[in-house]
């Protein structure tokens, strides 16, 4: 599979602090990258750093197209979409009108409304909230929101933060399989920051492992699941 996103020796941090140390990873067109490890390991520092919100040095290459020093609207309209840890909902404002903000940078308009109905095809739930403020949202209801908002831009990448956060084991399974279908039917390559590894290997192609700012292990999600010695070592669980 193709190459889509390809960071070389990515370092970032914040002032003095530095969190990445020469983080390199490649993560193929239309696949699903779980990155797993322990608190504080740089999971969400990654993240940020890919998005333009933390600024890093090294080589972060989208399709191709260095977004190394972008602004994190300009690395959206290279079609990044971030959803933050703690969903990043606009609380007073409808369901509506927060998915119609995810479309903010679009031009073609006529497309916006398809582009709903379809959001709404993945998320009935906010179909049936339509109306309502985000903020008396369920908070599986206010994550996938986020995810929605998320989808509007149209992404070609869309990075997800610790998406079961808070949440149900029900309700995160049903989320995460929800994001499995968008992948497959839409296409988008997702990378997805997750404490709950199990759930996250189960959808994945691949996997990367960061402990203190640097990758100890990567390979296929299927083989980092099957192996008791890493699950116990660096994932929290045992086989």
């Amino acid at each position: 599979m193709t190459d889509f996103l390809t960071v070389d020796d990515l370092h970032a941090g914040y002032g003095d602090v530095r969190v990445l140390h020469g983080v390199s990873l490649r993560v193929g067109a239309g696949d699903i990258c779980a990155i797993l490890g322990p608190n504080g390991a740089g999971k969400t520092t990654l993240l940020r750093a890919l998005c333009g919100m933390v600024k890093g040095r090294g080589e972060v290459r989208l399709d191709g197209t260095s977004l190394a020093g972008r602004s994190p609207d300009a690395v959206a309209r290279r079609g990044v979409a971030h959803v933050p840890e703690g969903r990043g909902t606009f609380v007073p404002l409808t369901v509506e009108e927060n998915l119609k903000l995810g479309a903010f940078a679009r031009r073609d308009r006529a497309a916006v409304q398809s582009d709903l109905e379809r959001v709404y095809g993945y998320f009935p739930v906010l179909y049936e909230r339509v109306g309502q403020v985000a903020g008396s949202l369920s908070g599986g209801e206010q994550q996938m929101l986020a995810i929605g908002r998320a989808l509007m831009s149209r992404p070609r990448l869309l990075l997800l933060d610790e998406p079961s956060l808070g949440l149900a084991p029900l309700v995160t399974r049903e989320l995460f399989g929800i994001v499995r279908s968008i992948n497959e039917e839409e296409r988008t390559t997702v990378v997805v920051v997750e404490q709950n590894a199990h759930l996250a290997l189960g959808i994945a192609g691949q996997a990367h492992v960061l402990e203190s700012g640097r990758i100890v292990l990567s390979g296929s999600a299927a083989d980092i699941k099957a192996d008791e010695q890493v699950a116990q070592s660096y994932l929290g669980y045992r086989i």
